[in-house]
């Protein structure tokens, strides 16, 4: 069997999107203000769902990064948050470039390229996941730590 390579789990431009989604979440509730764009594109229930969003996927993403237990858990918490910050980061570049028009190319061009790199990030996870079914399978369904060697 070769070696079992799972990429870092602590990536600094993922861990800070991660930490900002909850306090954008927060202060986007709290102060019950929401960008033009998303209030002329998204219904009311679908912008407080984006927003609760952002908290669950920050607050999630951190959780399956920093998990204690087994590799695979939070490797999975962290997958289903940077896919869920992928595609909500992608309701808001849609809702920047619907508003806004052109005017909006400079803010949804680094929005998108959040989205664009969640879903990135999702789909390294993934590759992860399966190799480290496939080592696990291989070792006989050992069980596999996040300490580990």
């Amino acid at each position: 069997m070769g070696i079992l390579r799972i990429r870092s789990r602590h990536q600094p431009f993922e861990i800070a999107a991660l930490s900002m989604a909850p306090v954008c979440g927060v202060l986007l509730l709290l102060l019950d203000v929401r960008p033009t764009s998303v209030q002329m594109s998204m219904p009311v229930p679908i912008q407080i769902g984006w927003e609760s969003s952002l908290i669950l996927v920050g607050v999630g993403g951190l959780l399956g990064i920093l998990w204690p237990g087994r590799l695979a858990t939070g490797l999975g918490i962290e997958l289903a948050s940077v896919l869920v910050l992928g595609t909500i980061s992608g309701m808001y570049t849609t809702a920047l470039l619907v508003a806004a028009g052109r005017q909006a190319v400079a803010a949804a061009s680094f929005i998108a390229a959040l989205s664009i790199g969640s879903l990135w990030r999702a789909a390294q996870i993934a590759v992860d996941l399966r190799r480290l079914a496939r080592a696990t399978q291989c070792v006989g369904g050992a069980s596999v730590n996040g300490g580990a060697s």
